[in-house]
C-alpha cells in the first residue's frame, strides 16, 4: 500500500538503522538513504546495512541529502507518505574541525528534504533534533517550553532545524514533529559515544579518555524506547502542526558513577582529561508530554540492560569494525 512506504534518511546511522528495523518488523516498506560518510567507520555502517538487507521490503540508495536535484528526483519517483529524517552530521568536537559538513548536511540537507516534501504532498515529517539545543540550564528537568541556549555548532544547527521547520509549517502547512533526542544508547550504537568507547577499550586492552574525570550527568535513553516512542507518535496518524517532543527516559546518570558500575562488569582503564568547554554539564529531560501523548511509561534502565549489551557487543565482535 502507498501509505505503508516510508523514507528513512541516515538509514546506516544508529537511529535510522534501528527505526528501519522496527518498521520492517511491522511489515512496512522502507526506502533508506545514506551517504556512508567517514565521520566514523563506514565498515560499521555497512554492517548495519547488511542486517537491513535481510528484509525483503528494505531498499537502499546511497545518496547525499545536500544534493538537491537527487533529493528531488528521489521524491518524484517514489510515493512516500511519511518521512523519518535522521540524516545529520553528528558530534560536538568534530564541528570545530569541519564545520562545513554541519552546514551542508544539517542545514542545507534538511531544507532539501523539506522542499521536496512540500512539492510531493508528504503527510508528515518526523525529524531528529537534539537535547543539545537546551545548552546549560539552571533548572532541571527541562521541558519543551524552556528557552534554548545551544553552545556549539552541532547544537546550533539542530536549533536552526527547529526554526526552519516552523517556517515550512507556516508557509506550506507540512505536518512536522521534532524529536529532541537525549543520550541514546543500545545495540548498534555509535562508536564515538561513551559506552562503545569503554567497551572497545576493554576488548582491545587499552585506555579510553574520560572527559572532565566523569564529572557530568547524562539522560540515557535506550534505543528500544526511542524507536517505540517514535512509532507510537506516528501510529496516532495525528497531523501535528509543528510539535516538539523530548525523547528521554528522565533517567539521568552521573558519568563517574556509571563508569564504576561498568568496571564491576568488565576490566577497563581510563585517562582523565580536562573538561571540554563545548560539552554541556548536564542533560535531564522531562518526558511528561510523551507520557500524556502516547501513554508510554515503562523505560529501560541502564543498570538493567548493561550486562546484556556488553554480551551482545562481545558476541558480534563490534570492536573489530571501528
Amino acid at each position: 500500500m502507498k501509505n505503508n512506504k516510508i523514507l528513512i534518511t541516515g538509514v546506516a546511522g544508529f537511529i535510522g538503522f534501528s527505526q528501519a528495523i522496527f518498521f520492517l518488523k511491522k511489515n512496512y516498506t522502507v526506502l533508506g538513504i545514506d551517504n556512508l560518510n567517514k565521520y566514523y567507520s563506514s565498515k560499521y555502517k555497512k554492517l548495519r546495512l547488511k542486517e537491513l538487507k535481510k528484509y525483503k521490503k528494505f531498499f537502499f540508495k546511497k545518496m547525499d541529502i545536500s544534493e538537491r536535484s537527487k533529493v528531488n528526483n528521489l521524491f518524484k519517483n517514489n510515493n512516500f507518505y511519511y518521512v523519518f529524517h535522521f540524516a545529520a552530521q553528528a558530534g560536538v568536537r568534530y564541528s570545530v574541525i569541519n564545520p562545513k559538513e554541519y552546514i551542508l548536511s544539517n542545514i542545507y540537507g534538511f531544507i532539501n528534504i523539506l522542499n521536496a516534501s512540500s512539492k510531493n504532498k508528504i503527510k508528515a515529517i518526523y525529524y531528529a533534533s537534539s537535547s543539545s539545543v537546551y545548552g546549560d540550564q539552571k533548572k532541571y528537568p527541562v521541558t519543551e517550553k524552556f528557552n534554548l541556549f545551544p553552545k556549539n555548532i552541532y547544537a546550533k544547527t539542530k536549533y536552526l532545524n527547529e526554526q526552519i521547520a516552523n517556517f515550512y509549517y507556516k508557509k506550506f502547512g507540512i505536518s512536522l514533529v521534532g524529536l529532541r533526542l537525549f543520550t541514546v544508547y543500545g545495540k548498534w550504537g555509535r562508536p564515538d559515544m561513551l559506552l562503545f568507547k569503554i567497551f572497545k577499550s576493554h576488548f582491545k586492552n587499552n585506555s579510553f579518555s574520560l572527559n572532565n574525570s566523569g564529572d557530568h550527568f547524562r539522560d540515557f535513553t535506550h534505543i528500544d524506547d526511542v524507536v517505540k516512542i517514535i512509532y507510537l507518535i506516528h501510529k496516532k496518524k495525528k497531523l501535528y502542526k509543528n510539535e516538539i517532543f523530548n525523547i528521554c527516559s528522565k533517567n539521568t546518570i552521573y558519568i563517574k558513577k556509571l563508569v564504576l558500575k561498568i568496571k564491576k562488569i568488565i576490566n577497563i582503564k581510563y585517562i582523565n582529561i580536562p573538561k571540554n568547554k563545548l560539552e554541556v554539564f548536564k542533560t535531564n529531560g522531562e518526558n511528561i508530554k510523551i507520557k500524556n501523548e502516547i501513554n508510554y511509561r515503562k523505560f529501560n534502565k541502564i543498570n538493567n540492560v548493561l550486562p546484556d549489551l556488553i554480551k551482545w557487543y562481545e558476541k558480534e565482535k563490534i570492536y573489530k569494525y571501528y
